[in-house]
């Protein structure tokens, strides 16, 4: 990400119009570059999302061994080297901002027996990586990390992985992701337990790339398991438009009044879609149209128009399918009739930034009224005038897009310190936005 601090800010609009793709899922990004890489063969992957944590994950996977291109008509191949082949890296990885490209590839380096050291830029390397950390340290992974177990860290794998059944303490897709993908290189089978059902992205395109992996229930929730040193097989992508982008569309044509808007192709798979359930439940105008299957994901397109929400309270239990569009949810809420009250948000206490923290003091500076605690957040509708605020971003692409969006709805425009950061995940959110009658503007802060 660039070292350049930039302000944006954005001002009321007109109605928001059009149809807009928006890029490639972020999670199947990342996912495609890794197995495509552990692959005998060579993966095409279509649509992928060019930003710079999945970027960063590309340059690791280089550094492992595996040969990335990128094709005339923007495909990418991934020529493998397949599974224990990895190389030992000449040099630092470095992902920059990307949680998850770090967490995944501490568990496909841990499952090989070579060292890697990770680093990333300040955000990274104040957020917590025990929770990846710990399962592999039971599997026999050595870790050298500073205090906190945070980057920068090393970690060397054994020459003989030991298989492990982990049930998840937290629920979080990256901790399952990077146990199962060291245990790709495991002997016997290695299995997650999670209480609370998360993404499931991981083991669908295990699946699609060969490996040996059921599913099934327990006592305690759904067991994953996956079996060991099973080669797998180089396979075609294609990558759906990211439903946690399409969020910030979504939730802008719902609260610019006079707006109706498309967006095509958007990833539905079930472990996403909690977003898209709570506006409904908020009276949002949304339809989805055209669903069909692409690459083991079924994908439609989202009709919005502008719409008289009301607040609701959203279940701890919804939080794993839309953890990433709170802030957001948070901006729909500032318009809603009512309150919104968010409940388990404890995760977000461990994002790119304290993000309810973040969330939060991006309300107050805007005069919306809310409460927070430790896990929840309530937010108070159509209190009176909102807007004529700055938010402090915090390195937070989630949070500079979303306080945009407030902004093309508020009373008074609303400036966020540093766009910068929107880099990381959706680098063409400033045209697309525009393309569709938002008001922003860019200026050096």
């Amino acid at each position: 990400m660039s070292e350049t601090r930039q302000a944006a800010t954005a001002s009321p609009s007109g109605p928001l119009t059009g149809r807009v793709r928006v890029p490639g899922d972020k999670s199947i990004s990342h996912r495609a570059l890794m197995l495509g890489a552990l692959a005998v063969g060579r993966s095409r992957v279509t649509g992928l999302l060019t930003a710079e944590d999945v970027m960063a994950t590309g340059a690791a996977m280089r550094a492992l061994g595996a040969t990335i291109t990128t094709g005339p008509d923007g495909a990418v191949t991934v020529d493998g080297v397949g599974l224990g082949a990895l190389a030992e890296p000449d040099h630092v990885l470095d992902f920059g901002n990307a949680g998850t490209g770090s967490r995944l590839t501490m568990g496909i380096v841990g499952g090989h027996p070579i060292a890697a050291t990770f680093v990333g830029d300040a955000s990274l390397s104040r957020r917590p990586m025990g929770r990846v950390l710990n399962p592999l340290r039971e599997m026999g992974v050595a870790v050298i990390a500073r205090e906190g177990d945070r980057l920068p860290l090393t970690i060397k794998g054994p020459k003989s992985l030991a298989p492990i059944v982990y049930r998840l303490p937290v629920a979080s897709a990256q901790v399952k992701s990077a146990v199962l993908f060291a245990g790709l290189n495991a002997p016997g089978e290695t299995s997650v337990i999670e209480p609370v059902p998360t993404r499931d992205h991981t083991e669908r395109m295990l699946t699609a790339f060969g490996a040996k992996l059921r599913r099934e229930a327990g006592p305690d929730g759904n067991i994953i398991t996956v079996a060991g040193r099973n080669p797998l097989t180089a396979c075609d992508v294609i990558v759906p438009a990211d439903p946690s982008s399409a969020a910030f569309a979504i939730v802008a044509g719902l609260i610019v009044p006079g707006s109706e808007l498309v967006v095509e192709d958007v990833m539905l798979n079930p472990s996403r879609t909690g977003l898209i359930t709570t506006l409904q439940e908020m009276g949002a105008d949304l339809a989805i149209e055209n669903v069909r299957n692409a690459g083991g994901e079924e994908i439609g397109d989202i009709r919005v128009a502008a719409s008289r929400l009301k607040g609701v309270t959203v279940p701890a239990s919804r939080a794993p399918s839309m953890i990433d569009e709170y802030p957001v949810l948070s901006i729909a809420a500032a318009f809603a009739d009512g309150a919104t009250l968010m409940e388990g948000l404890d995760e977000l206490r461990v994002k790119e930034s304290d993000r309810l923290a973040a969330v939060a003091a991006g309300l107050a500076a805007n005069g919306i009224v809310h409460e927070t605690g430790p896990d929840w957040l309530r937010v108070e509708g159509r209190g009176g005038k909102v807007g004529g605020g700055t938010v402090l971003t915090h390195l937070d692409h989630r949070i500079a897009m979303s306080f945009l969006v407030l902004g093309l709805a508020a009373d008074k425009a609303v400036t966020v310190d540093d766009h910068a950061t929107i880099q990381t995940s959706f680098p063409s959110f400033m045209p697309l936005m525009r393309g569709l009658g938002a008001e922003i503007a860019t200026e050096a802060a």
